[in-house]
């Protein structure tokens, strides 16, 4: 089994095509098909169902793919690593986070591990944050940030910041001026949610439902960002996490007010491969994030309790 067959394969999977698989490899098709044909031949079963207009795999070609794909992957490390080793000053990290991470956590991060490594290329990709185990397990990514402990011998992890969800709402609505609520006073609010589900939503329609209230949700939409906007017009309210309002809630744009019998605090993690060699750049980024971890830790005597919980 060569390199160049798992290539092939993976290539003729994507695209699912013989020809598009070829032009973007630049080698010919019938290259890549005698490529496939040896490939078969020494597992001894077909990958690929010819029957279509479209390729696809075989239920062999599927296992052998995902394998193919973690193989390719640990080449390009190891390649990468050797070639840091040469050159030191250069590098790649890969980070994986979901929406409201990458917007306004890891901001915070990549600033100061540049300011440390202003040569290293960070790649940042955002996902769903239940899909970010598999991902690093699978070596697409070198590190992953996620609200839940993954729970897994293969990963190790750590904590970086502690939030909350919350309520906002437009400055001059008439709850904004109360100092506190019940699930009661919402029942009868418009609501906006995201249209991901996700653990915290679960969180907020189960408290909903506990607390006897029908919960409302009139708009769903695919961003926090256009959350925000829309419950600043006045369309309605939310749940979102206080790191995401920090600056509208310092310039008056935004208003939250605690609800009595409602708290879903949540941790954010950074998870990775735990027997992983990292590469240079990897291992510089873990080493910087993991300083920072303890000096959040010191200082939350002196946050506030609605204050959410950095470690930058």
């Amino acid at each position: 089994m060569e390199f160049a067959q798992l290539e092939a394969l993976v290539a003729i999977a994507r695209a699912r095509s013989f020809s598009r698989a070829a032009e973007q490899l630049a080698r010919t098709q019938p290259a890549l098909s005698i490529a496939i044909r040896k490939l078969e031949e020494e597992i001894g079963a077909l990958v690929f169902d010819r029957s279509q207009k479209e390729v696809t795999l075989t239920e062999v070609g599927q296992i052998l793919f995902e394998y193919a794909q973690k193989i390719l992957n640990l080449r390009r490390e190891a390649l990468g690593t050797i070639e840091e080793l040469r050159q030191l000053h250069t590098g790649r990290v890969t980070i994986g986070a979901n929406e409201s991470t990458s917007l306004y956590l890891l901001p915070r991060i990549i600033l100061a591990f540049r300011e440390q490594h202003p040569t290293i290329k960070i790649e940042v990709y955002r996902s769903f944050s239940e899909r970010l185990p598999r991902e690093i397990k699978e070596r697409n990514l070198d590190f992953g940030i996620v609200s839940f402990d993954p729970n897994d011998s293969e990963l190790a992890s750590f904590p970086i910041l502690e939030d909350e969800l919350v309520l906002i709402l437009p400055p001059g609505h008439p709850l904004a001026a109360r100092r506190q609520i019940t699930l009661k006073d919402l029942g009868g609010e418009p609501f906006i949610a995201h249209n991901v589900r996700s653990p915290a939503r679960e969180r907020v329609i189960q408290a909903f439902r506990r607390a006897r209230v029908p919960l409302n949700i009139a708009i769903e939409l695919t961003s926090i960002e256009t959350i925000k906007e829309f419950v600043k017009m006045g369309l309605g309210l939310a749940f979102v996490p206080r790191m995401c309002i920090e600056e509208e809630l310092a310039h008056g744009k935004l208003a939250t007010v605690p609800i009595h019998g409602f708290r879903h605090r949540r941790v954010l993690r950074v998870i990775y491969l735990r027997d992983k060699v990292h590469s240079h750049a990897a291992q510089k980024f873990l080493e910087v994030i993991k300083a920072m971890a303890p000096n959040a830790r010191g200082r939350r005597a002196r946050l506030t309790s609605d204050s959410p919980r950095p470690i930058v």
